[in-house]
């Protein structure tokens, strides 16, 4: 298999250099390029387009979550997983609406760093169990924060039924043997229900399903 190619932005050289370091030993993944702020990212997204980006939530003039929207308006496809010293939930809202995949702790483990990233290449999400878990039961159990997504038809029971197995980290050829349909098909559920929630990606998606009683998050 060919590596994961990653884009590494962060102000802070030191934690860059080294992170990038960290990552090659891996050898899953690449790092093909490194910036310093989003808006030195965008520059050089416009030469050369990795498989995802890891990227710092605080930096100066253009921030993660500004990097993370006008990344999604330009690149739609291209995967974003979001840094931060921060475990605040007052962030993971605007994240995943935003379009990020995937939010982890600078003091993560580099195995969960590449766990995270195997996650968001293979389903589209990473939510680890320290922190996204937390945040997302607070935001269903609290209501500390509300996203905001479009009005939405009801959902089918299909979709319900495709919708329960994203939150479960299945992908589409998973899903497919479970509910005897095609991945093909599956895919086809997906769009549509990234359409109906207007949900930016999976990630959205299990937001949106665990604020509307579809999925529970794990205790």
């Amino acid at each position: 298999m060919n590596p994961i190619r990653i884009a590494l932005v962060d102000d802070h050289v030191l934690f860059r250099k080294g992170m990038a370091a960290l990552l090659s030993e891996e050898g899953k993944v690449k790092v093909v390029f490194e910036a310093g702020s989003g808006l030195e990212l965008l520059e050089k997204l416009v030469l050369d387009q990795p498989d995802l980006v890891l990227m710092d939530l605080e930096m100066p003039g253009m921030d993660g979550l500004e990097a993370t929207q006008k990344i999604k308006q330009l690149y739609p496809d291209l995967k974003v997983i979001v840094i931060t010293m921060h475990e605040s939930d007052r962030f993971i809202s605007k994240l995943m609406e935003a379009g990020a995949s995937a939010y982890l702790l600078k003091n993560s483990d580099m195995g969960e760093a590449v766990a995270a990233i195997e996650s968001v290449m293979e389903t589209g999400f990473y939510f680890s169990e320290r922190v996204s878990q937390a945040m997302l039961a607070a935001l269903v159990h609290k209501n500390r924060i509300q996203p905001t997504f479009s009005k939405v038809d009801p959902l089918t029971e299909r979709e319900i039924e495709v919708l329960k197995r994203v939150c479960e980290e299945k992908n589409s050829e998973e899903i497919g043997e479970e509910l005897f349909i095609s991945p093909r098909t599956v895919e086809g559920y997906r769009r549509k229900l990234l359409e109906k929630t207007g949900a930016k990606n999976l990630a959205g998606l299990v937001v949106y399903a665990i604020k509307h009683g579809h999925y529970l998050v794990p205790e």
